[in-house]
């Protein structure tokens, strides 16, 4: 790393912006989070019960989950769309305000054939499913999880299970939005039941669907007519992943 400092002082002779700072005492562990309210020196790298925003974009996704019962959450990938939902799904059981977690997405292949997968029905769509449940691990833990979605208290389905079902008294994350038609969208949007909280995710120019099926972006536009309903759109400033992924995003 030293080595490649150096290299790097010795060849910016031009107006470039540097990915890592040159300065000696930066660490990839230091917080760049301090301009949103955050105080810790260092990023926490344990388990933490409670998420902070890293940028003003997930400020207002979290303030738009505590005050709407419908939130839309738009935006590239990396800018935590579905971490923070989940994160405020678990906040919400934890504290008793609702019974229940629901977790939904479309199971839509990435591009490539998948072919036929072996095993049971559960078995077939845990790989579309498995990001869900590393958000979810990584806010309760593996064990704690599993008890869960034993007991009923968390359930993880694909879009398909969700047709004729009213869910009351349940936070649902409706996850990979983009992937889902407006028609499935609408279907999900009319499962909310009372004293339920939804949230929409998805990045509307990420759709493995054909062009102009994806209902994303015609549903948000409707529903943002509605005081009734958070809209909130991320952007790449608000990707918390590595930052060669926000200035990938800028140009590709």
């Amino acid at each position: 790393m030293g080595k490649k400092s150096r290299r790097h002082q010795a060849s910016n002779t031009t107006d470039v912006h540097a990915l890592y700072p040159n300065e000696g005492n930066w660490n990839p562990l230091k917080s760049d989070a301090d301009h949103y309210g955050n105080t810790n020196e260092q990023r926490e790298q344990r388990y933490v019960k409670n998420v902070s925003p890293r940028s003003n974009g997930q400020k207002r996704l979290m303030e738009a989950i505590d005050q709407y019962n419908l939130v839309m959450a738009l935006g590239p990938a990396g800018t935590g769309k579905t971490y923070l939902a989940i994160a405020k799904a678990v906040e919400a059981l934890e504290q008793g305000q609702v019974g229940r977690i629901v977790l939904t997405r479309p199971a839509v292949e990435a591009g490539e054939s998948l072919g036929f997968l072996p095993g049971d029905m559960e078995e077939k769509i845990a790989p579309y499913l498995r990001p869900l449940f590393d958000s979810l691990s990584d806010r309760m833990g593996g064990r704690g999880l599993k008890a869960m979605i034993k007991n009923g208290e968390i359930e993880i389905a694909p879009i398909g299970f969700m047709r004729g079902r009213t869910l009351n008294n349940a936070f649902v994350v409706i996850d990979e939005a983009q992937n889902s038609t407006y028609t499935q969208i609408k279907m999900l949007l009319t499962r909310m039941g009372w004293h339920s909280t939804m949230v929409v995710t998805g990045d509307p120019d990420q759709s493995d669907l054909l062009p102009g099926m994806s209902g994303l972006s015609d549903m948000a536009q409707r529903l943002e007519a509605l005081d009734t309903v958070g809209v909130v759109t991320l952007h790449e400033e608000d990707v918390v992943r590595h930052p060669l992924v926000a200035q990938m995003l800028s140009v590709i």
